[in-house]
């Protein structure tokens, strides 16, 4: 039986086959630089199989989402705190008909407001699981933003179908986000929604012949400094080695004009990757970086750097050493951390390769230039109870720590694969690599005299904040929170927090508007 489903022309493209794991073994550890710690086991009623990325909102804990498990079977919105103490604050599907959604594939996002806001790929009122859009408070309460094919008919629902990412909060205020399928084309979707729910399609995929501007984006967006959004589109493209394409980067005006920047498998043999699962970030450098989860020298996914004007350099083809213990099939994002370096999950291959030979995957550490370090192979404790199978990214939290979730993993008898393999709920856990804390701001653009919230740890008796330099006014909420407004004559720059133990300074610049 083959564990690892990694050839993703083979995925059925109503719903993205998720790698199946199941049995592990015991092997060396990771690096002694690197220590990994569950920091949480689901068993089902609290939650199973967390799909995507975490959020550490401004109470301090960290906020996600469950694929399965809850009350209903489908999913949940849970808080964690640092200690490990998990609530669930919601399952899906608790209304008639799902209405309220079901299936959560993306992660949540906190905006200004303080709500938090997500997609479930299926559910909805329309009597069609085609997802929504939600708001949920950090107590619980939950509201349903918009429900998918609200207009047309499935697949040509114009105002889309399935969201598969999650959303970013723009400097407008707005929400944007992509659907894997929907629009005039059947294909895909950028939209915008305000925080109160008016939803604005900006535009559908494969509005060109041969969908050569992409189709079907599975990653979510991202507004870099220039104002305009890019991400990535798992099909379509300029280059189709299938009746598929293979994919492209584009960039979107938040107006809706949008330019193809790149298509995959440009070069022989796809060196240069296919099928692009996760969104983009920028760099500091002003770069964008990015996975693709096939393709490559090896054929088994890239990390890849690309310009804003699109020139693509692939840094990393995975499966490059011996057993693909450096990974394999990477289908999420990465995260710059504050030494610079960039960090990212591969779900598969690894230093455990199991009794079927297929790896369980790895948590790895990339240079901007391009040198790979593999820090930690799952499955490295016996019973996989540190988890297999990451399909997450991760967020450094401002304590300098890593934090992500594995689909599968920890305790093996609160969960079945189809009903025959033990495989486990999946857990949460925690890296440290030895990086000091941070803080950030919320948001991380704004003019002056605009409010700003800055989540950080150990805050309590901070005596000073500033913006570049520039001191500004200051009120301390929380140990994690100080609230803030962007003070007169300071310009783009980091922000900094002297707290008694020290200095700590922002992991991004913020931009200030004019």
């Amino acid at each position: 039986m083959k564990l690892i489903v990694k050839a993703l022309a083979e995925i059925n493209w109503g719903k993205r086959a998720h790698a199946i794991l199941v049995l592990c073994a015991m092997t060396v550890i990771a690096l002694p630089a690197q220590i990994l710690t569950t920091v949480f086991g689901f068993e089902s009623a609290d939650g199973a199989h967390p799909y995507a990325g975490l959020v550490q909102a401004t109470d301090g804990n960290l906020y996600g989402t469950t694929l399965g498990g809850g009350a209903s079977s489908v999913g949940t919105v849970f808080k964690i705190t640092a200690k490990g103490v998990l609530t669930t604050l919601y399952s899906f599907c608790s209304q008639s008909g799902c209405t309220d959604g079901e299936s959560p594939y993306a992660g949540l996002i906190q905006a200004t407001n303080g709500d938090f806001y997500g997609t479930t790929e299926y559910g909805g009122a329309n009597d069609l699981p085609v997802g929504t859009i939600f708001k949920i408070t950090s107590s619980g309460t939950l509201t349903t933003l918009h429900s998918f094919c609200s207009q047309g008919s499935f697949p040509y629902c114009t105002d889309g179908a399935e969201p598969q990412a999650g959303l970013v909060q723009a400097i407008n205020g707005d929400l944007y986000g992509t659907t894997f399928r929907g629009g005039a084309n059947g294909l895909g979707t950028i939209f915008k929604i305000t925080p109160g729910g008016a939803l604005t399609t900006l535009y559908a995929f494969c509005s060109q012949s041969g969908c050569t501007d992409g189709s079907n984006p599975v990653g979510g967006l991202i507004q870099a400094i220039d104002g305009n959004f890019y991400g990535a589109t798992f099909g379509g493209g300029g280059e189709p080695t299938d009746s598929l394409g293979d994919g492209t980067i584009f960039k979107i005006t938040p107006g809706g004009a949008l330019t193809t920047l790149y298509s995959f498998c440009s070069l022989s043999g796809c060196t240069d990757g296919k099928y692009p699962e996760a969104g983009l970030i920028q760099g500091t450098d002003g770069d964008f970086y990015g996975t693709t989860s096939v393709g490559g020298v090896n054929g088994d996914g890239t990390v890849f750097r690309i310009t804003p004007s699109g020139t693509l350099t692939t840094l990393y083809s995975f499966c490059s050493q011996s057993g693909c213990t450096d990974g394999q099939t990477p289908r999420t994002g990465l995260v710059q951390a504050t030494d610079g370096d960039f960090y990212g999950t591969t779900n598969s291959g690894g230093a455990n390769p199991g009794p079927y030979g297929a790896g369980y995957g790895t948590i790895f550490k990339i240079t901007p230039s391009g040198t790979l370090t593999t820090l930690y192979s799952f499955c490295s404790q016996s019973g996989c109870t540190d988890g297999l199978g990451s399909t997450a990214p991760l967020i450094q939290a401002t304590n300098g720590d890593f934090y992500g979730p594995t689909y599968f993993g920890g305790d093996v008898n609160t969960c079945k694969l189809l009903d025959t393999y033990e495989s486990g709920c999946g857990t949460l856990f925690r890296l440290s690599v030895g990086l000091g804390p941070f803080v950030k701001t919320l948001p991380t653009a704004g003019e002056v005299g605009e409010v700003v919230k800055i989540l950080g740890t150990n805050l309590t008796g901070a005596t000073s904040v500033s913006f570049n330099g520039t001191p500004a006014v200051f009120k301390v909420i929380s140990s994690s929170l100080i609230a803030t407004t962007v003070p007169a004559g300071t310009t783009s720059g980091s922000v900094h927090v002297v707290i008694p133990s020290g200095t700590l300074s922002s992991n991004v610049f913020f931009q200030v508007l004019p």
